[in-house]
């Protein structure tokens, strides 16, 4: 029997998409709930590199996803395992800061930070989880939408990006992990993240970064009028 040929779907501005993981205020700025545990900066840092993609996928029209972790005001939708681990992390799902509640949907931090608040034709995905396919629409969306390929910059690396990644990856998404717009708080964490993308000829997707996917953008096919 002849050897099976395998060939991945090329990616166009049809089949691909931009999946931003929770570039939210409690993640990225001062008084939030990352900057209680560990800083704010090193989340701040992959802004920039998230907005160019953002402008350049909105440009050649590609289908963008914002992901938003956030929870219940009474914290119905948050386990007793996630509100012990928190608190001994030093920072309590639900308790208070300067933006609010940390978390809490509604309230000031979990806001998406504004340099990357989505636009009402963009899908936005609000998750009560690590993983923004459980218990979410995303799947459904991006096969109604047809999409292929996913293209991922968010924080945390070893957190929400990582468990949405590998849910990508176990549901048939090809998936490209943007490094140097994908952070998290230990840069020896965000080192193996990357490698752990790579290893096993790609078991998670491809690690690129954002002067190669600003490229491919560009060379995707270009919206028709009327398309």
């Amino acid at each position: 029997m002849d050897e099976e040929v395998l060939i991945e779907p090329v990616r166009t501005r049809r089949n691909s998409a931009l999946v931003l993981i929770d570039f939210q205020r409690d993640f990225c700025e001062p008084g939030g709930y990352a900057d209680h545990l560990f800083g704010y900066q090193w989340a701040r840092d992959a802004v920039p590199n998230a907005q160019r993609l953002l402008d350049a996928a909105r440009s050649s029209a590609l289908c963008i996803v914002h992901t938003r972790e956030g929870y219940a005001q009474d914290l119905a939708d948050c386990s007793i395992q996630k509100r012990i681990r928190s608190r001994r992390g030093g920072a309590a799902i639900g308790d208070r800061g300067p933006l609010g509640r940390f978390l809490v949907r509604g309230e000031g931090g979990h806001a998406f930070v504004q340099a990357l608040e989505p636009r009402s034709a963009e899908v936005v995905i609000d998750k009560a989880s690590y993983n923004a396919f459980l218990r979410t629409p995303l799947e459904a969306e991006l096969r109604r939408r047809g999409i292929e390929h996913l293209y991922f910059a968010g924080v945390t690396a070893d957190v929400c990006v990582h468990s949405t990644l590998r849910e990508a990856t176990d549901l048939g998404f090809f998936c490209l992990y943007v490094r140097d717009a994908i952070s998290t708080f230990d840069p020896e964490l965000r080192a193996a993240c990357e490698r752990m993308v790579s290893a096993e000829g790609g078991v998670w997707g491809r690690v690129v970064d954002t002067a190669q996917v600003l490229g491919d953008f560009a060379e995707l096919e270009r919206p028709s009028r009327g398309s």
